[in-house]
């Protein structure tokens, strides 16, 4: 299913999660300059105009796009109570046909870590990705050491399937992942995780 134009917003218990715009920059800019040294031993190495008006705009657009042509779906965390922008998710690599799977990356600020945010987050788009966008697995790959990433995931019903290696680059060198996926119609029960 293509999402075409109609608006994609997921209403959770505390947030809207909801496309980029244009109007996010400074609180997208103050949140991730906030957060940079929370953020970056997890995520690829920011580029030198990371930050600036140009690279986000270009951040607008292809989620614009990719929302329009159906390969990603990228949402910002918008908490309802005072519209504070909280982190962003991004399911992308939506994959037709014989697949229907897409995949998870989340980010979200240090401020607004560990208060189940990211795991409200994850259960709702993983939900839209089932019910909406007619998907039959969500996968999901992080570090081995970034406990915190890997908890919400388990915590969000995803279970652990195995290791990667030198699966992306991750704070500028090429990093062994753990992957995890959550399907339509598990019957796996809990799984045990493995050492990486």
């Amino acid at each position: 299913m293509i999402l075409g134009k109609r608006k994609v917003r997921i209403e959770t218990e505390r947030m809207t999660l909801r496309p980029p715009l244009h109007s996010d920059y400074r609180d997208w800019t103050s949140l991730r300059l906030h957060s940079r040294e929370f953020l970056q031993p997890w995520e690829p190495t920011w580029a030198t105009d990371h930050l600036a008006r140009k690279a986000f705009t270009n951040r607008v657009y292809w989620a614009q796009r990719s929302i329009g042509n159906g390969s990603a779906l990228p949402l910002f965390l918008i908490r309802r109570a005072d519209q504070a922008l909280l982190g962003a998710i991004t399911l992308d690599n939506i994959r037709r046909g014989p697949a229907q799977a897409g995949t998870l990356g989340y980010w979200i600020g240090e401020p607004y870590a560990r208060q189940g945010y990211m795991r409200e987050t994850i259960q709702s788009v993983v939900h839209y990705a089932f019910h909406k966008l007619d998907l039959s697995r969500v996968e999901a790959a992080c570090l081995p050491e970034n406990a915190a990433s890997r908890g919400v995931l388990e915590k969000a019903g995803f279970k652990y399937e195995g290791v990667a290696q030198s699966y992306l680059q991750i704070d500028g060198r090429w990093r062994t992942h753990v992957l995890y996926a959550c399907l339509r119609m598990d019957r796996r029960g809990r799984t045990e995780v493995g050492q990486a």
